[in-house]
């Protein structure tokens, strides 16, 4: 893992994503990419109805100071950190800048969010997961020294899965983690009888070509399934793939990773398939 991209705001959750990408950053020999992006829309910058220039340039010095002195930090020294300011808000960049900076992992910090404010706001973590090709772990808490040893990874199996999977096994793997996998069964439409259940397992066992070992556990939704055996099992971290649904897609049909996001209490690992 050579570079990780940790978008920071200057709050604490995105000092905890700092923290770990700095644990993480020592153990594999990272560079970490801090991107700062500014509460400045494009209209703002390029407009003159209404708004100096002057001011513009002011508030753009002012906040490039305050995140320059934001990354002198102890902990930080010894690592390769570079620093990326951006002038507005578009949570697509942050996929662009790590396709630009071949980074393999985006670390950031998030509060969730709950309720009317999920539906029609959303969380930052939750906008950077529907917009990133590479892995985005999310976490809510400070974690002095970051490790994962029990890594779970909730899937459908379905084929389309498969590309899923083999991030989640990457992932597991360059943490020295075991990966535990699962499958949750809910009640109404999307019920699977335990027949049809490892049927799909044993279909996607023999498109992957390996043994494995598939726990089925039975909740009310994925979501409270996913965090429910993860609290029963002591798991560490979470992984979920996101298909990044956008637009009135994902208003109606939403989704279940970006859920796991705004309410696990643990880390979790999104990967886009």
């Amino acid at each position: 893992m050579k570079k990780i991209i940790v978008p920071l705001d200057f709050s604490e959750q995105s000092e905890y994503a700092l923290k770990v990408a700095v644990s993480l950053a020592k153990k594999h020999g990272s560079e970490i990419l801090a991107l700062h992006m500014l509460e400045l829309n494009q209209a703002m910058i390029t407009s003159t109805e209404g708004f100096h220039p002057e001011q513009t340039v002011f508030l753009i010095k002012l906040a490039e100071k305050r995140f320059n002195d934001f990354l002198k930090k102890p902990y930080l020294e010894g690592l390769k950190v570079t620093p990326i300011i951006k002038h507005y808000k578009v949570f697509s960049e942050v996929n662009e800048i790590a396709a630009e900076h071949n980074a393999e992992l985006i670390v950031m910090g998030s509060h969730g969010t709950d309720g009317l404010e999920e539906i029609f706001i959303g969380s930052n973590a939750e906008k950077v997961v529907r917009n990133a090709d590479v892995p985005v772990l999310v976490i809510k808490n400070e974690i002095t020294d970051f490790s994962i040893k029990r890594f779970v990874f909730a899937s459908d199996f379905k084929e389309e899965s498969i590309v899923g999977y083999n991030k989640a096994k990457a992932f597991a793997s360059m943490l020295n983690a075991e990966l535990d996998l699962v499958y949750i069964n809910t009640p109404g439409d999307n019920f699977l009888s335990s027949n049809d259940i490892y049927t799909r397992i044993n279909n996607f066992i023999g498109e992957v070509n390996e043994a494995l070992q598939v726990e089925i556990y039975n909740d009310y939704s994925v979501e409270r399934g996913v965090l429910n055996y993860s609290k029963n099992n002591s798991a560490d971290a979470i992984g979920i793939s996101t298909h990044g649904r956008k637009g009135l897609a994902h208003f109606f049909m939403g989704s279940i990773g970006e859920d796991v996001v705004n309410h696990s209490k643990i880390p979790v690992v999104t990967f886009k398939i």
